[in-house]
């Protein structure tokens, strides 16, 4: 009994070895344990920043973008947002962007244009399509209409502003009709690729029952950016077609939305009426169309995916129109990662229903900004 006691307190150098190994491994599988599957995870606060509504009393925010750089009137980090709605609250009238300053906690106005755009068919009505360029040049687009219906919609353009929230250009061209989708960019600063989606093709009346019209694209823009001249289309490809979109009476359309950028050339759009989210490989390369792409998820926890963002660790951040999710993706197996509640209002059925559109990662990765429809606010998840 006292050698086995003497081993029990002293045992040796293998024993030691043994032990601390143990000790380490249970560390390990503890520290696996405890490490997050996606960055969802890592979201704890959701906090309202600010209202999105203008002097004006414009309403309906869309699109969100942070600014890369300080120029004229926004500071490195700032967000813009622009306003679909106008203060009637009839759609594709929205004519405002509202810049918010993290830095001072203030809403000011960046750009209120005017309703009847030269060079812009239909006039002007501001989309989810919104960036801020490293150039300080910020490109938004506009799906109008007259009575905020689609009766009346107009094929809308691209607006070229400059930091000041002056208009420098307009972009119309028969591949643009109703820019709708958040954008996806590679900026290099004297030129750059842009992405964006258009639903407005063949979408008529949202009276009766509207049909699904399966001809809305994304288009690849070539631009290049003068030094000190506004940017300039060089070359445009539709590198995908055949997405469906429909006339609907209470958010206007219904078309892809979310466009982000993943590894080896892919990027990603949200098909909100297949439920689906598509791969479209050789996305700068590309000289035709790839048609719909290929599925990398569809159903589960996506219900009507709309703008979609690409989050540090990879996976793609997309939230849903139609309840108040958003929904974490892993694009290198198509696993539908988790899903959080990040708006729950409960006056809609489900809760958060057609509360979400725009959504962007802030400057340091940890968190995201997402507007809430309904309230007209700016929200911070950190």
């Amino acid at each position: 009994m006292k050698r086995l006691s003497t081993l029990r307190l002293h045992p040796g150098k293998n024993g030691l070895l043994m032990l601390a190994a143990g000790l380490l491994a249970l560390a390990a599988q503890t520290a696996r344990a405890e490490q997050p599957k996606g960055f969802l995870e890592t979201i704890r606060k959701h906090t309202l920043l600010t209202t999105t509504v203008p002097d004006n009393g414009d309403q309906n925010p869309y699109a969100i973008a942070v600014a890369p750089v300080s120029a004229g009137k926004f500071q490195q980090g700032d967000v813009l947002v622009d306003n679909f709605n106008n203060a009637a609250n009839l759609q594709g009238l929205g004519t405002t962007i509202v810049l918010y300053s993290p830095a001072s906690k203030k809403l000011s106005l960046f750009a209120q244009l005017p309703r009847d755009l030269p060079k812009c068919p239909g006039g002007v009505g501001l989309s989810t399509a919104m960036t801020v360029l490293k150039s300080g040049w910020v490109i938004v687009g506009s799906t109008p209409s007259n009575d905020g219906t689609t009766d009346t919609k107009g094929a809308g353009c691209l607006i070229v502003l400059d930091s000041q929230g002056q208009v420098a250009d307009v972009w119309s061209s028969p591949n643009i009709n109703n820019p709708w989708g958040n954008m996806a960019v590679i900026d290099h600063g004297s030129t750059a690729t842009l992405f964006v989606s258009n639903a407005g093709f063949g979408v008529g009346s949202a009276k009766g029952q509207p049909p699904v019209v399966n001809q809305s694209t994304v288009l690849r823009l070539e631009l290049a950016i003068p030094e000190g001249k506004p940017p300039t289309i060089s070359g445009q490809t539709v590198v995908a077609s055949g997405f469906g979109a429909q006339a609907d009476k209470s958010v206007f359309l219904i078309g892809p939305t979310g466009l982000a950028l993943g590894k080896d050339d892919k990027l990603y759009v949200s098909d909100a009426l297949g439920n689906r989210i598509s791969e479209i490989w050789g996305a700068t390369t590309r000289t035709t169309s790839a048609g719909v792409g290929r599925t990398l998820t569809r159903d589960g926890l996506l219900l009507r995916p709309l703008a979609m963002v690409t989050a540090p660790n990879g996976h793609l951040l997309v939230v849903n129109g139609s309840n108040g999710k958003v929904v974490e993706i892993d694009p290198e197996s198509g696993t539908q990662i988790y899903a959080q509640w990040i708006d729950n209002n409960k006056a809609q059925t489900p809760p958060g229903n057609g509360d979400l559109f725009g959504i962007a990662m802030t400057p340091e990765g940890d968190g995201f900004y997402y507007v809430e429809d309904e309230v007209n606010m700016l929200v911070l998840a950190k």
